[in-house]
């Protein structure tokens, strides 16, 4: 069985071939700049063959033409007949109190995914648009699966994903906590537990998912009970242009003393603060680092906000798991930036966590394994993520029960 995983935004239409007999990767790619007058599409094999071309693709429905064209490409293609993609996987962000789970796709559903655009107004309509384009290049006799970033966090009890304001906007609006990254939180915990040789139901783990954006989560016996991320992605800590959590009287402030109206103030939240705000330099961590090397003061001030923030909510959440066995790193940062787990691992060492100098420093760019000594009380992983696989097993799940 050969699975489409699709991950569309409002002007990229991400995408990876996955067969299922292996889980191996066939090939992957992107379309970019969707909508815009100059577009770019990348494709690559799992064998290194690429295709890279600047090409227009007006909408979406043009974007899967261009996936469709270099799957069938008679020298960098994979598959020889449209008709050997089985079924169709699509990523959606935001499930609302509709979706705990993953889905087939018919017309409820889609409206369902429509209806909850007040909540990801970019995202969840961009998906919507990603199905509806997916279905007029396939047809609709390919069977498509939804599988929701929201759904993991779903179990979280009212006390978790209750915000202090009035209930009323509870329920009229849904306010509440949503929590994201979620298919990659449930990937690295079910990974986690493989790795410890033990039931996850057993265990009491801490994922942390640190990236451009970035979540952690507290996953007890497999099942989250709280996270960082709220009704959108700014909540919870430092990113690369987000704000975590704040003061809400630092917005109305500004806003006053600046005149700025709600959207460009979303603006500056989301995209001018974290990383970029505070060091001047870069959202990307990587560019912040170089800086931090050659002396920056302000490049060092805003890792130690990082790490000094990411410390205090995993601490927080072995108080509400009532202990921890595992905490996992993953994600770009996570799984690249040795130096903030090591930092991380300082402010924990006595909760008893110690790891391993030469392990930590030496297992990025995709290696995978536990980065904490022996004698550690609370054994620490780097696992990469791999959101499309678990995209590709539920889509494989669903479609096996038709």
């Amino acid at each position: 069985m050969k699975i489409l995983v699709i991950n569309a935004g409002s002007s990229s239409l991400k995408y990876q071939l996955i067969d299922m007999d292996g889980e191996k990767m066939l090939c992957k790619g992107n379309c970019e700049r969707i909508g815009m007058d100059e577009g770019i599409f990348t494709h690559k094999t799992e064998d290194g063959r690429e295709i890279h071309k600047d090409v227009v693709m007006p909408d979406h429905t043009a974007a899967f033409g261009q996936v469709k064209e270099a799957l069938l490409d008679s020298e960098k293609g994979v598959i020889k007949h449209l008709d050997e993609v089985t079924a169709i996987g699509h990523r959606i962000v935001q499930g609302g109190a509709l979706f705990s789970e993953s889905v087939l796709v018919d017309e409820k559903v889609i409206e369902g995914i429509e209806s909850l655009i007040p909540l990801a107004p970019l995202h969840n309509k961009a998906h919507v648009q990603g199905i509806r384009a997916c279905r007029a290049v396939f047809g609709e006799k390919v069977p498509e699966v939804v599988v929701f970033d929201t759904a993991f966090h779903s179990t979280m009890p009212p006390k978790a994903f209750m915000f202090n304001v009035p209930y009323e906007y509870y329920e009229k609006y849904a306010v509440r906590r949503y929590g994201f990254h979620g298919t990659s939180h449930r990937y690295v915990s079910a990974r986690c537990a493989q790795l410890m040789g033990k039931d996850i139901k057993d265990i009491k783990m801490i994922t942390c998912h640190l990236g451009n954006g970035s979540s952690i989560t507290a996953v007890d016996g497999g099942k989250c009970i709280d996270t960082s991320m709220g009704l959108t992605p700014l909540d919870g800590f430092m990113m690369g242009g987000r704000t975590g959590t704040l003061d809400p009287s630092v917005v109305t402030f500004i806003m006053e003393k600046e005149g700025l109206s709600p959207a460009e103030m979303d603006q500056i939240l989301n995209k001018k603060s974290g990383l970029l705000g505070i060091s001047g330099v870069s959202s990307d961590d990587r560019d912040v680092t170089a800086a931090r090397k050659e002396g920056n003061p302000r490049a060092k001030l805003a890792h130690d906000i990082l790490e000094y923030q990411i410390s205090k909510f995993i601490g927080g959440y072995m108080v509400a798991l009532g202990g921890c066995d595992a905490i996992v790193f993953t994600a770009g940062v996570g799984e690249n930036q040795s130096a903030h787990r090591w930092e991380v691992g300082k402010y924990l060492e006595f909760l008893g966590v110690k790891l391993d100098e030469e392990l930590n420093t030496s297992i990025v760019l995709g290696k995978e394994g536990k980065i904490s000594t022996p004698d550690s009380k609370i054994e620490v992983y780097v696992i990469p993520t791999n959101e499309e696989l678990v995209i590709a097993r539920d889509t494989k799940a669903l479609v096996e029960k038709l």
